[in-house]
Protein backbone atom coordinates (compact mmCIF):
# COMPACT_ATOMS: atom_id res chain seq x y z
CA UNK A 1 0.00 0.00 0.00
CA UNK A 2 1.15 3.49 -0.62
CA UNK A 3 1.98 5.36 2.68
CA UNK A 4 1.41 9.12 3.69
CA UNK A 5 0.14 10.37 0.42
CA UNK A 6 3.73 10.42 -1.75
CA UNK A 7 7.10 11.67 -1.66
CA UNK A 8 8.94 12.75 1.26
CA UNK A 9 10.19 16.36 1.30
CA UNK A 10 13.62 16.98 2.47
CA UNK A 11 13.62 20.24 3.00
CA UNK A 12 13.30 21.23 -0.81
CA UNK A 13 14.00 18.04 -1.94
CA UNK A 14 11.10 15.45 -3.10
CA UNK A 15 12.22 12.09 -2.25
CA UNK A 16 9.72 9.54 -3.84
CA UNK A 17 9.81 6.56 -2.89
CA UNK A 18 10.39 8.11 0.62
CA UNK A 19 14.02 5.68 0.29
CA UNK A 20 17.38 6.62 1.72
CA UNK A 21 20.77 4.27 0.93
CA UNK A 22 22.26 4.53 4.44
CA UNK A 23 26.46 5.79 3.87
CA UNK A 24 28.42 2.71 4.54
CA UNK A 25 31.89 2.57 4.47
CA UNK A 26 33.94 0.94 2.02
CA UNK A 27 30.38 -0.39 0.03
CA UNK A 28 28.49 2.36 -0.76
CA UNK A 29 30.74 3.93 -3.27
CA UNK A 30 30.01 5.09 -6.61
CA UNK A 31 29.64 2.33 -8.55
CA UNK A 32 27.51 0.78 -5.66
CA UNK A 33 24.86 3.79 -5.78
CA UNK A 34 25.08 3.84 -9.32
CA UNK A 35 24.32 0.02 -9.56
CA UNK A 36 20.93 0.92 -6.82
CA UNK A 37 20.01 3.74 -8.48
CA UNK A 38 19.66 1.72 -11.57
CA UNK A 39 16.72 0.10 -9.81
CA UNK A 40 14.98 2.63 -8.63
CA UNK A 41 14.53 6.58 -7.25
CA UNK A 42 15.46 7.66 -3.88
CA UNK A 43 18.29 9.37 -1.99
CA UNK A 44 21.62 8.30 -2.45
CA UNK A 45 24.53 8.96 0.43
CA UNK A 46 27.53 8.99 0.09
CA UNK A 47 29.89 6.94 2.62
CA UNK A 48 31.04 8.86 5.44
CA UNK A 49 32.80 11.66 4.28
CA UNK A 50 35.66 13.48 7.37
CA UNK A 51 35.29 16.80 7.79
CA UNK A 52 38.80 17.82 8.80
CA UNK A 53 39.89 15.70 5.71
CA UNK A 54 37.70 18.08 3.26
CA UNK A 55 38.82 20.77 4.76
CA UNK A 56 42.39 19.73 4.87
CA UNK A 57 42.23 18.82 0.74
CA UNK A 58 42.63 15.33 1.43
CA UNK A 59 42.92 13.91 -2.27
CA UNK A 60 41.36 10.66 -1.54
CA UNK A 61 38.69 12.51 0.30
CA UNK A 62 38.05 14.99 -2.69
CA UNK A 63 37.30 12.25 -4.39
CA UNK A 64 34.85 11.10 -2.28
CA UNK A 65 32.59 14.11 -2.32
CA UNK A 66 32.00 14.54 -6.26
CA UNK A 67 28.66 14.16 -8.21
CA UNK A 68 27.62 11.01 -9.64
CA UNK A 69 27.06 11.22 -13.41
CA UNK A 70 23.73 9.73 -13.10
CA UNK A 71 22.86 11.59 -10.01
CA UNK A 72 20.36 14.34 -9.93
CA UNK A 73 20.42 14.99 -6.07
CA UNK A 74 24.06 15.11 -4.80
CA UNK A 75 24.03 13.59 -1.32
CA UNK A 76 26.97 14.24 1.19
CA UNK A 77 27.32 12.65 5.03
CA UNK A 78 29.99 14.57 6.75
CA UNK A 79 31.48 13.50 10.43
CA UNK A 80 33.61 15.85 12.36
CA UNK A 81 33.35 17.37 15.92
CA UNK A 82 34.42 20.75 15.61
CA UNK A 83 31.70 23.32 14.98
CA UNK A 84 34.05 25.41 12.62
CA UNK A 85 35.80 22.71 11.38
CA UNK A 86 32.34 20.85 10.23
CA UNK A 87 30.79 24.29 9.15
CA UNK A 88 33.83 24.96 6.89
CA UNK A 89 33.33 21.47 5.23
CA UNK A 90 29.68 21.96 4.69
CA UNK A 91 30.32 25.11 2.58
CA UNK A 92 33.19 23.48 0.41
CA UNK A 93 30.62 20.19 -0.18
CA UNK A 94 28.06 22.89 -1.23
CA UNK A 95 29.93 25.67 -3.18
CA UNK A 96 32.42 23.55 -4.71
CA UNK A 97 31.28 20.28 -5.30
CA UNK A 98 26.94 21.06 -5.60
CA UNK A 99 26.15 19.12 -2.80
CA UNK A 100 21.86 19.56 -2.49
CA UNK A 101 21.82 17.71 0.86
CA UNK A 102 23.71 17.35 3.86
CA UNK A 103 23.90 14.67 6.01
CA UNK A 104 25.33 14.87 9.67
CA UNK A 105 26.99 11.31 11.23
CA UNK A 106 25.73 11.08 14.65
CA UNK A 107 25.32 7.63 14.71
CA UNK A 108 28.64 5.85 14.10
CA UNK A 109 29.15 3.09 16.67
CA UNK A 110 33.36 2.25 15.52
CA UNK A 111 35.56 2.16 18.50
CA UNK A 112 37.58 3.80 16.45
CA UNK A 113 35.08 6.90 16.17
CA UNK A 114 33.67 6.92 19.51
CA UNK A 115 36.70 6.80 21.31
CA UNK A 116 37.52 10.22 20.07
CA UNK A 117 34.30 11.60 20.88
CA UNK A 118 32.90 11.23 17.83
CA UNK A 119 29.80 9.33 16.10
CA UNK A 120 27.51 7.91 18.21
CA UNK A 121 29.53 9.66 20.79
CA UNK A 122 28.89 12.93 20.35
CA UNK A 123 24.79 13.32 20.97
CA UNK A 124 25.86 12.67 24.89
CA UNK A 125 27.73 16.24 24.97
CA UNK A 126 24.14 18.35 24.31
CA UNK A 127 25.62 21.43 23.73
CA UNK A 128 28.57 20.91 21.54
CA UNK A 129 25.66 18.90 19.48
CA UNK A 130 23.72 22.19 19.11
CA UNK A 131 26.39 24.14 18.29
CA UNK A 132 27.54 21.72 15.24
CA UNK A 133 24.13 21.47 13.85
CA UNK A 134 23.91 25.01 14.02
CA UNK A 135 26.98 25.46 11.92
CA UNK A 136 26.39 23.06 9.44
CA UNK A 137 22.69 24.75 9.05
CA UNK A 138 24.22 27.90 8.75
CA UNK A 139 27.00 27.33 6.08
CA UNK A 140 24.26 25.46 3.87
CA UNK A 141 22.15 28.62 3.59
CA UNK A 142 19.34 26.68 1.24
CA UNK A 143 20.84 23.18 1.52
CA UNK A 144 19.23 20.78 3.79
CA UNK A 145 21.43 19.67 6.40
CA UNK A 146 19.99 16.28 8.16
CA UNK A 147 21.02 13.93 11.07
CA UNK A 148 21.48 10.64 11.43
CA UNK A 149 21.76 9.00 14.87
CA UNK A 150 21.08 6.09 17.07
CA UNK A 151 19.39 5.87 20.39
CA UNK A 152 22.70 6.56 22.60
CA UNK A 153 25.38 5.39 23.88
CA UNK A 154 23.70 2.10 25.57
CA UNK A 155 20.25 1.69 27.46
CA UNK A 156 21.86 3.60 30.69
CA UNK A 157 22.47 6.58 28.32
CA UNK A 158 19.58 7.37 25.69
CA UNK A 159 20.17 10.54 23.89
CA UNK A 160 17.71 10.51 20.34
CA UNK A 161 14.84 12.31 22.17
CA UNK A 162 17.20 15.65 22.93
CA UNK A 163 18.92 14.90 20.07
CA UNK A 164 16.51 14.79 17.75
CA UNK A 165 14.62 18.02 19.15
CA UNK A 166 17.76 20.03 19.19
CA UNK A 167 18.18 19.14 15.96
CA UNK A 168 14.89 20.40 14.83
CA UNK A 169 15.40 23.50 16.71
CA UNK A 170 18.78 24.06 15.10
CA UNK A 171 16.87 23.86 11.87
CA UNK A 172 17.71 20.44 10.21
CA UNK A 173 15.94 19.29 7.55
CA UNK A 174 15.10 15.64 8.88
CA UNK A 175 16.45 13.20 11.42
CA UNK A 176 17.06 9.84 11.10
CA UNK A 177 17.31 6.75 14.03
CA UNK A 178 19.21 3.74 13.52
CA UNK A 179 16.98 2.04 16.32
CA UNK A 180 19.83 0.21 17.98
CA UNK A 181 22.00 1.74 20.50
CA UNK A 182 26.14 1.99 19.85
CA UNK A 183 26.28 -0.79 22.95
CA UNK A 184 24.05 -2.96 20.61
CA UNK A 185 26.32 -2.29 17.22
CA UNK A 186 24.34 -4.83 14.95
CA UNK A 187 23.37 -6.96 17.06
CA UNK A 188 19.72 -8.27 18.38
CA UNK A 189 16.83 -6.68 17.09
CA UNK A 190 16.25 -2.71 15.76
CA UNK A 191 13.52 -1.15 18.84
CA UNK A 192 11.35 0.19 16.25
CA UNK A 193 9.13 1.54 19.17
CA UNK A 194 11.98 3.95 19.47
CA UNK A 195 11.34 5.41 15.74
CA UNK A 196 7.60 6.30 16.75
CA UNK A 197 8.87 7.59 20.17
CA UNK A 198 10.46 10.25 18.26
CA UNK A 199 7.86 10.66 16.04
CA UNK A 200 6.13 11.71 18.51
CA UNK A 201 8.46 14.07 20.08
CA UNK A 202 9.60 15.67 16.88
CA UNK A 203 6.53 16.41 14.88
CA UNK A 204 7.59 19.64 12.94
CA UNK A 205 10.40 17.71 11.00
CA UNK A 206 10.27 14.45 8.70
CA UNK A 207 11.86 11.49 11.16
CA UNK A 208 13.15 8.54 9.15
CA UNK A 209 13.45 4.79 10.41
CA UNK A 210 16.39 2.68 10.07
CA UNK A 211 17.04 -0.93 11.14
CA UNK A 212 16.11 -4.27 10.01
CA UNK A 213 14.65 -3.11 6.84
CA UNK A 214 15.62 -6.17 5.16
CA UNK A 215 12.64 -6.68 2.58
CA UNK A 216 10.21 -4.35 1.12
CA UNK A 217 7.89 -5.54 3.03
CA UNK A 218 9.73 -4.41 6.35
CA UNK A 219 10.01 -1.12 4.80
CA UNK A 220 6.15 -0.26 4.65
CA UNK A 221 5.43 -2.13 7.82
CA UNK A 222 7.89 0.61 9.53
CA UNK A 223 6.32 3.31 8.35
CA UNK A 224 3.05 1.58 9.19
CA UNK A 225 3.97 0.65 12.76
CA UNK A 226 6.19 3.80 13.74
CA UNK A 227 4.44 6.88 11.49
CA UNK A 228 7.86 7.70 10.19
CA UNK A 229 8.20 9.45 7.21
CA UNK A 230 10.85 7.26 5.60
CA UNK A 231 13.22 4.29 5.98
CA UNK A 232 17.10 4.20 5.36
CA UNK A 233 18.19 1.13 3.88
CA UNK A 234 21.41 -0.02 5.29
CA UNK A 235 22.58 -3.70 5.51
CA UNK A 236 19.74 -4.91 3.28
CA UNK A 237 20.71 -4.17 -0.05
CA UNK A 238 24.07 -5.36 0.80
CA UNK A 239 24.27 -8.60 -2.66
CA UNK A 240 20.46 -7.28 -3.06
CA UNK A 241 20.61 -3.62 -4.89
CA UNK A 242 17.67 -4.50 -7.05
CA UNK A 243 16.12 -4.12 -3.61
CA UNK A 244 14.86 -0.74 -4.59
CA UNK A 245 13.04 -1.83 -7.38
CA UNK A 246 10.90 -4.04 -4.88
CA UNK A 247 10.80 -0.88 -2.31
CA UNK A 248 9.18 1.21 -5.38
CA UNK A 249 6.67 -1.11 -6.05
CA UNK A 250 6.12 -1.51 -2.41
CA UNK A 251 5.27 1.69 -2.02
CA UNK A 252 3.23 2.39 -5.27
CA UNK A 253 1.06 -0.70 -3.90
CA UNK A 254 2.36 -2.70 -6.55
CA UNK A 255 2.76 -6.05 -6.47
CA UNK A 256 6.84 -6.88 -5.59
CA UNK A 257 8.66 -9.19 -8.10
CA UNK A 258 9.93 -12.56 -6.71
CA UNK A 259 13.45 -12.84 -5.74
CA UNK A 260 15.65 -13.07 -8.65
CA UNK A 261 17.21 -16.77 -10.14
CA UNK A 262 20.54 -16.85 -9.53
CA UNK A 263 21.16 -15.96 -13.18
CA UNK A 264 20.08 -12.52 -12.97
CA UNK A 265 22.13 -12.61 -9.54
CA UNK A 266 25.14 -13.54 -11.32
CA UNK A 267 24.34 -11.03 -13.95
CA UNK A 268 24.28 -8.29 -11.82
CA UNK A 269 27.32 -9.11 -10.09
CA UNK A 270 29.25 -9.00 -13.19
CA UNK A 271 27.91 -5.75 -14.18
CA UNK A 272 28.74 -4.20 -10.37
CA UNK A 273 32.38 -5.52 -10.29
CA UNK A 274 33.14 -4.19 -13.81
CA UNK A 275 32.29 -0.88 -12.53
CA UNK A 276 34.00 -1.09 -9.83
CA UNK A 277 37.20 -1.62 -11.96
CA UNK A 278 36.39 1.36 -13.93
CA UNK A 279 36.24 3.25 -10.52
CA UNK A 280 39.33 2.31 -9.36
CA UNK A 281 41.22 2.47 -13.24
CA UNK A 282 42.87 -1.23 -12.26
CA UNK A 283 41.89 -4.55 -12.82
CA UNK A 284 43.13 -5.68 -9.67
CA UNK A 285 41.80 -3.30 -7.02
CA UNK A 286 38.62 -3.53 -8.47
CA UNK A 287 38.11 -7.34 -8.36
CA UNK A 288 39.77 -6.97 -4.95
CA UNK A 289 37.22 -4.63 -3.44
CA UNK A 290 34.59 -6.66 -5.31
CA UNK A 291 35.26 -9.56 -2.84
CA UNK A 292 33.36 -8.77 0.09
CA UNK A 293 30.28 -8.19 -2.23
CA UNK A 294 30.63 -12.08 -3.02
CA UNK A 295 28.95 -13.70 0.28
CA UNK A 296 26.26 -10.86 -0.20
CA UNK A 297 25.34 -11.71 -3.53
CA UNK A 298 24.94 -15.07 -3.05
CA UNK A 299 23.35 -15.14 0.72
CA UNK A 300 20.79 -18.17 0.43
CA UNK A 301 21.84 -19.32 -2.76
CA UNK A 302 23.09 -22.68 -3.40
CA UNK A 303 26.22 -22.06 -4.95
CA UNK A 304 28.88 -24.69 -3.08
CA UNK A 305 31.44 -23.21 -0.23
CA UNK A 306 34.46 -24.32 -2.13
CA UNK A 307 33.26 -22.29 -5.14
CA UNK A 308 32.46 -19.46 -2.93
CA UNK A 309 36.10 -19.34 -1.03
CA UNK A 310 37.55 -19.28 -4.68
CA UNK A 311 35.36 -16.11 -5.58
CA UNK A 312 36.36 -14.45 -2.51
CA UNK A 313 40.22 -14.70 -3.49
CA UNK A 314 39.55 -14.24 -7.44
CA UNK A 315 42.22 -11.15 -8.94
CA UNK A 316 41.25 -10.72 -12.52
CA UNK A 317 38.09 -10.60 -14.45
CA UNK A 318 38.59 -13.43 -16.10
CA UNK A 319 39.33 -15.62 -13.15
CA UNK A 320 35.84 -14.09 -11.06
CA UNK A 321 33.62 -14.91 -14.68
CA UNK A 322 35.01 -18.23 -15.09
CA UNK A 323 33.85 -19.13 -11.36
CA UNK A 324 30.44 -17.56 -11.94
CA UNK A 325 29.84 -19.83 -15.24
CA UNK A 326 30.27 -23.11 -12.96
CA UNK A 327 26.85 -21.69 -11.09
CA UNK A 328 23.97 -22.81 -12.17
CA UNK A 329 21.46 -19.67 -13.34
CA UNK A 330 18.17 -21.67 -12.56
CA UNK A 331 18.77 -21.82 -9.56
CA UNK A 332 16.00 -19.85 -6.87
CA UNK A 333 16.14 -18.77 -3.64
CA UNK A 334 14.81 -20.83 -1.07
CA UNK A 335 11.28 -19.39 0.87
CA UNK A 336 12.00 -17.24 3.59
CA UNK A 337 15.43 -16.37 2.75
CA UNK A 338 14.57 -12.86 1.61
CA UNK A 339 15.17 -11.35 5.38
CA UNK A 340 18.56 -13.38 5.94
CA UNK A 341 21.12 -10.95 7.14
CA UNK A 342 23.88 -9.37 5.42
CA UNK A 343 26.82 -7.28 6.94
CA UNK A 344 27.90 -6.31 9.97
CA UNK A 345 26.29 -9.17 12.75
CA UNK A 346 28.71 -8.07 15.42
CA UNK A 347 28.15 -6.87 19.01
CA UNK A 348 26.93 -6.18 21.79
CA UNK A 349 29.99 -4.56 23.23
CA UNK A 350 30.85 -2.03 25.67
CA UNK A 351 31.55 1.84 23.75
CA UNK A 352 34.59 3.07 23.91
CA UNK A 353 34.47 6.62 25.11
CA UNK A 354 36.99 9.87 25.96
CA UNK A 355 37.79 9.64 29.63
CA UNK A 356 35.12 11.42 31.30
CA UNK A 357 32.90 11.78 28.62
CA UNK A 358 29.84 11.14 30.35
CA UNK A 359 30.38 13.63 32.92
CA UNK A 360 30.94 16.58 30.83
CA UNK A 361 27.61 16.71 28.76
CA UNK A 362 27.07 20.48 28.92
CA UNK A 363 31.10 20.87 27.64
CA UNK A 364 31.20 22.76 24.43
CA UNK A 365 34.74 21.98 23.57
CA UNK A 366 35.32 19.78 20.51
CA UNK A 367 37.60 16.77 22.13
CA UNK A 368 41.28 17.41 21.62
CA UNK A 369 42.22 14.87 18.92
CA UNK A 370 38.22 13.85 18.23
CA UNK A 371 38.38 14.72 14.25
CA UNK A 372 38.13 11.27 11.97
CA UNK A 373 40.66 11.70 9.83
CA UNK A 374 39.93 8.84 7.48
CA UNK A 375 36.72 9.32 5.07
CA UNK A 376 34.74 5.85 4.95
CA UNK A 377 34.60 4.87 8.54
Amino acid sequence: MALKGGALKVGPIEVDPPVILAPMAGVTNGPFRMLCRSYGPGLYVTEMVSARALVERNQKTLGMVGRDADATTHSVQLSGVDPAVVGAAVRIAVEEYGADHVDLNMGCPVPKVTRLGAGAALPVHRVLFRNIVRAAVRAAGVVPVTVKMRKGVDDATLTYLDAGAAAASEGAAAVALHARTAEQLYSGTADWSAIARLKEAVSDIPVLGNGDVWAADDAVRMMAETGCDGVVVGRGCLGRPWLFRDLAAAFAGQPVAPSPRLGEVIDVMRRHVRLLVAHRGDELLGVTDFRKHVGWYLTGYTAGSERRRRMAQASSLAELDGLLDELDPTVTLPPRSENLPRGHLQGPRPVTLPERWLDMVDDPTPPSGGDVYASGG
